[in-house]
């Protein structure tokens, strides 16, 4: 496949670049100079040499199985692998020679001997690299014929009576909704066993057989790739050289012939993929070795799961109606504008400046989310603009603010080569953050120690080829009990790095936090009782992670969907600064964020209190900024967050909203509060690709474009800007920023946007660490870390390397304050939710690919204790009760969660797993405390009287008139 659209190297090398001192060779009479420790194949790569290979790639580490590579170097015997080669000062080799040419010819006749030659008919015809090799290598003729049907048939049957099969006659897998492996076609070359191995980390795959007979296996011989451990991230598929593993888009639509690398849509890690197309059809995406964020690797979400943007389902025009008990009905552009127009600025003048707002959307671009709360600010005349992150990641905003003085993680994830010891506290990288997790695991199996602090047995706690050191099992809501005497420990037995204290921090509020600390009531020995963690466990994991080097920690929302989330966070600040882990690589405190563009939205300024650049409102010098940008006077007052927005409605004083891209039906705490003040608006406008279940309460539907129809940028967990590049035409006709700046016209803003880069520029102008940030700049860099400014032209790596952003680190006194959500005898139980591998969030794009193969609804994990208890067994439905409402859900049996602690993901809204949840929330920033409910569990005979209300309405509210003839 040619491509004629990235202008940066995409060469495969053949072996991974390497580190060392400068060593000089000459291949082919070219002299070339490359680091010690490279292969021979890649210098020659470097010299504009192409060495053939079939077994070697530079997303892998050299195997030598093809011998196809093979060359001759001066003053040795034999024909050398040159993957497996490393250069010397001096070295002369040849790559050409008639002796070369025979060997290399004869190998691949062997490989041809055992091949199907049905090329002309192949879905890999055109990208195939065993075709293209035999034509490298020159072969023309087959001496080796193969033995005829009746032959093979026979040799079948005789292998079958011993329960093996003749590969050869093997039939295809294509159990894997998204590609096929067809044995026949197998070259045994291990590029897919390996890229499981050392990119995945899974080990799902191995060679089975010997001779003619091996191939690859997926697990046992009764296995499948959809019942073995594979995880379907794709790697395998991208490493196959010939049709062995193929996408069945491939299959259906042939070899894509132009690419565009653009960057997923998913969550926080910010992979950049080369989107392959025939026209305007997508093809296939595949992750893009050059992303820094994934450095070529991906999982089932990103490569496989984008159907959605064409799915059936999708709203492409858009739709208004008076009142939500009425069908919707199809209209222009220009009346659903003046429409909702009309109704907002109705409702300013019936109830006020501040009876209206927005929420923007972490899964839209940095340049749309900066125009919604331009909106809001702008156009609406008041503050009333909140985010989703509010209710994942405002917490961490918050507690890294006070600590450190920036409102983002503190390292780039190559970091994670260089640590020694790892805190995962509140995530489960594998399955939320998949691609990470297997940079991690590959660090992990290099020798790094692991502590994770979980209620709930991840897979980093134990899987293939890797272990934690220590597993803290910690009482769902008692993050900062556990935190706090990991510090204790460490304090009271003078494990600190006082230099870095003395030299990097406020010595004062050190001594200060050192006494609070050292108090006995804080030792693991006080408060085991509390959190359910073993003294001696956790005293264990304090001195691991103080002595063991490096030590680098990464959370998520177990953190911080919390009522002390935003102390849990300043508490894991205080452990990094306690042990002089900041500043440098393989250290500090890294958030991982949930959606893809959860980092980019906080820092468009899309909190109430806060202008782009986490700048508070009340500001004058700041408003002063954006009042000569956008022409008009700023609220000094901050508005209304996404809670207070709903109160408010309860209440009768907040009348309108304008939510792009967020389902906060689906997502936000206590869904019953979340229907009653969404159905007491009376101008809901709703901008999404599908009628999601906001939409069910919404006056105007306006239709929404993918990340595959728009340029513009998101902003990665890492701080890492990356460029979001059209792919097709909009199908609705409109990327979305446009649509918001259709809205705010149709309003008399006046605004007169062409293209997303002039966004990205009237941002540079008013946002201090986004000043040096251009298209251009992105595009000559790849990527660009926040803060970019004349300071640090090329961006930040790395985070507070000479001194913190607020000048010294803060330590802040982190006392424990119980949530306010009891167990007690009516409900006796705790749930924690989370999230699962194959879907994504509230599911409304996974839902609607075939990644509902691996999970078709939210199940109840429940330990094998409690469910004897109750008379369940696995697979019963049950009903699920708190104190704030009631679902059912099938039971699944398991150990991973300990007695007393129930587990569920929310990702199908049948479910409505939020139903359940209460509105206690985060002290400082509202985030609700998802992850503690009292709960009891009981077996169901039927949905709950919730789930069947909640269907017919949502059955009623999605009703579309037919479009007029």
């Amino acid at each position: 496949m040619k491509d004629f659209i990235i202008p940066w190297d995409d060469k495969d090398m053949g072996t991974p670049a390497r580190t060392g001192a400068p060593v000089s060779l000459i291949v082919d009479g070219v002299a070339v100079t490359v680091p010690e420790g490279t292969s021979v194949m890649r210098a020659a790569a470097a010299a504009g040499i192409s060495v053939p290979k079939l077994c070697a790639t530079d997303m892998l580490d050299a195997f030598g199985s093809c011998r196809l590579c093979v060359v001759e170097i001066e003053g040795r015997r034999g024909t050398p692998a040159s993957c497996t080669t490393p250069v010397a000062p001096g070295m002369v080799v040849r790559t050409q020679s008639d002796k070369l040419r025979r060997l290399r010819r004869g190998v691949m006749e062997l490989y041809i001997s055992d091949h199907p030659l049905d090329c002309l008919t192949c879905a890999a015809n055109g990208d195939c690299e065993l075709q293209d090799m035999a034509g490298v290598v020159g072969l023309r003729d087959v001496r080796y014929t193969a033995p005829d049907n009746a032959a093979l048939a026979n040799h079948f049957e005789l292998r079958n009576t011993s329960g093996a099969a003749n590969p050869q006659w093997a039939p295809k897998d294509e159990s894997n909704p998204y590609f096929t492996y067809d044995p026949s076609k197998c070259i045994v070359c291990s590029r897919c066993v390996r890229a499981c191995e050392e990119v995945q980390g899974t080990f799902a795959l191995t060679i089975a057989g010997r001779g003619f007979d091996s191939r690859v296996s997926a697990g046992s011989g009764v296995d499948d790739f959809l019942s073995s451990d594979c995880v379907s991230c794709g790697a395998c598929v991208q490493a196959c050289p010939t049709a062995t593993l193929q996408e069945k888009t491939v299959i259906e639509r042939g070899v894509p012939d132009r690419s565009v690398v653009t960057t997923c849509a998913y969550c926080g890690v910010g992979c950049s993929f080369k989107a392959e197309m025939q026209g305007d059809a997508l093809v296939r995406m595949v992750p893009w070795k050059n992303g820094k964020a994934n450095r070529g690797h991906s999982c089932v979400k990103g490569r496989f799961a984008w159907g959605y943007a064409t799915h059936r389902e999708r709203i492409l025009n858009p739709m208004i109606r008076d009142t939500i008990d009425e069908p919707w009905r199809e209209v222009s552009w220009g009346e659903a504008m003046g429409f909702a127009a009309q109704k907002m600025r109705g409702l300013q003048e019936k109830y006020g400046r501040k009876s209206i707002g927005v929420i923007t959307s972490s899964r839209c671009t940095n340049e749309e989310t900066f125009l919604v709360q331009k909106l809001a600010r702008a156009v609406f005349g008041n503050n009333n603009t909140d985010t989703c992150a509010r209710v994942c990641h405002s917490p961490t905003g918050y507690g890294l603010g006070q600590t450190f003085g920036t409102s983002a993680g503190t390292q780039d994830f190559d970091s994670v080569e260089k640590t020694d010891v790892v805190i995962v506290i509140g995530a489960n990288p594998t399955d939320a953050h998949p691609v990470f997790g297997s940079r991690l695991k590959k660090r992990l199996r290099q020798g790094a120690k692991l502590i994770v602090v979980d209620p709930r047995r991840i897979d980093l706690v134990k899987s293939n080829h890797i272990q934690a050191a220590h597993h803290l099992a910690l009482r769902p809501g008692t993050n900062v009990a556990v935190v706090t005497a990991l510090a204790h420990v460490i304090v009271s037995e003078g494990l600190m790095d006082e230099a870095f204290i003395r030299e990097r921090c406020d010595w004062d509020e050190f001594l200060a936090y050192a006494e609070f600390v050292s108090n006995p009531r804080h030792s693991p020995e006080a408060v085991e009782a509390l959190t359910s963690v073993p003294a001696a466990e956790l005293r264990a994991a304090a001195r691991t992670f103080a002595s063991g080097g490096n030590g680098s920690i990464y959370y998520g929302l177990g953190v911080t969907e919390h009522s002390q989330g935003s102390t849990t966070v300043m508490a894991i600040a205080n452990l990094a600064m306690l042990t002089g882990n900041v500043g440098r690589e393989g250290v500090g405190v890294n958030p991982l964020r949930g959606q893809n563009n959860v980092q980019g939205s906080c820092d468009m300024g899309s909190f109430p209190h806060e202008l782009p650049g986490y700048r508070h409102v009340k500001g004058p010098e700041v408003r002063a900024i954006f009042e000569q940008a956008w022409g008009v006077s700023i609220d000094p007052e901050p508005g209304l967050r996404i809670t207070n927005m709903l109160d408010a409605a309860v209440d009768g004083s907040f009348k309108g909203l304008y939510c792009q891209g967020e389902d906060i039906l689906q997502s936000d705490p206590d869904t019953r509060h979340v229907a009653a003040g969404l159905a007491a608006m009376e101008c809901v406008i709703v901008h999404d690709l599908f009628l999601n279940e906001t939409a069910n309460y919404a006056h105007v539907f306006l239709p929404g474009s993918t990340f595959l129809e728009k340029d513009g940028t998101f902003t990665n967990a890492e701080r890492r800007i990356n460029m979001v590049r059209r792919v097709m035409a909009p199908r609705n006709g409109y990327a979305d920023w446009e649509v918001t700046q259709m809205l705010a016209n149709a309003m008399g803003a006046g605004w007169s946007y062409t293209h997303p880069s002039q966004i990205m520029a009237e941002i540079a102008a008013t946002t201090p660490s986004f000043a040096g940030v251009t298209y251009d700049k992105i595009e000559a860099l790849g990527s660009v870390q926040w803060p970019c400014n004349d300071s640090a032209p090329e961006g930040t790596p790395l985070m507070h390397v000479d001194g913190f952003v607020r000048g010294k680190g803060r330590f802040i006194v982190t006392e424990y304050v119980a949530t306010e959500e009891k167990t007690g005898p009516r409900f006796p139980l705790l749930l924690t939710t989370g999230r699962i591998l194959s879907q994504y969030n509230v599911g409304a794009q996974t839902r609607r690919t075939d990644n509902t193969v691996w999970h078709e609804r939210d199940l109840l994990e429940i330990h094998p204790h409690d469910a004897e208890n109750r008379g369940i067994h696995d697979g019963d439905f049950v009903r699920l009760a708190s104190r704030s409402g009631e679902t059912t859900l099938m039971a699944k049996l398991t150990d991973r969660v300990s007695p007393g602690v129930v587990y569920t993901t929310f990702h199908h809204p049948d479910t409505q797993a939020n139903v359940i949840t209460t509105d206690h929330s985060d002290w400082a920033t509202n985030c609700p405390e998802y992850k503690v409910t009292a709960v009891q569990v009981s077996l169901s005979n039927g949905p709950s009287d919730w789930q069947e209300d909640y269907a017919a309405q949502a059955e009623r509210s999605r009703r579309i008139l037919p479009a007029a003839e």
